[in-house]
């Protein structure tokens, strides 16, 4: 992880403290974050379901910015109880949507190489410090 490189990275795409923290071994975009990344760099994301039942979803988004284009899926699964699943929400299509989100928007502004994940890739990501 380069520090100038993610300060440069925070810089263009306005990020401000709320909108990052750190989680044990990785630093953590949140929601409102990637939102903000994906309109300042004017990505455009279009989804493919890949599968979508009542406990799993995976989706495919294929997103575009300028010439670049990254094709990334995310997925939900709904197990009996969170240890069984990758969600403990019943929103599983959502939740998919929004992890194919993510990464794409992570991947194509260059977040993802400098080792910086989006807080919907996992329920584990979530901000504590928040609740």
């Amino acid at each position: 992880m380069n520090k100038e490189k993610l300060t440069e990275l925070y810089k263009l795409y306005k990020l401000e403290k709320e909108d990052v923290f750190k989680h044990q071994h990785y630093l953590i975009i949140t929601r409102s974050g990637i939102d903000k990344i994906q309109a300042v760099a004017k990505i455009q994301i279009n989804y493919e379901v890949v599968r979508c039942e009542p406990n799993f979803a995976v989706f495919k988004a294929v997103a575009h910015k300028g010439a670049a284009t990254i094709e990334t899926f995310g997925s939900a699964f709904k197990g009996e109880n969170y240890k069984d699943g990758s969600t403990n929400s019943w929103y599983v299509a959502e939740m998919a949507e929004k992890r194919a989100m993510s990464r794409a928007v992570l991947k194509l502004t260059g977040f993802y190489e400098q080792g910086v994940f989006g807080e919907d890739e996992s329920e584990s990501f979530k901000n504590n410090n928040n609740k």
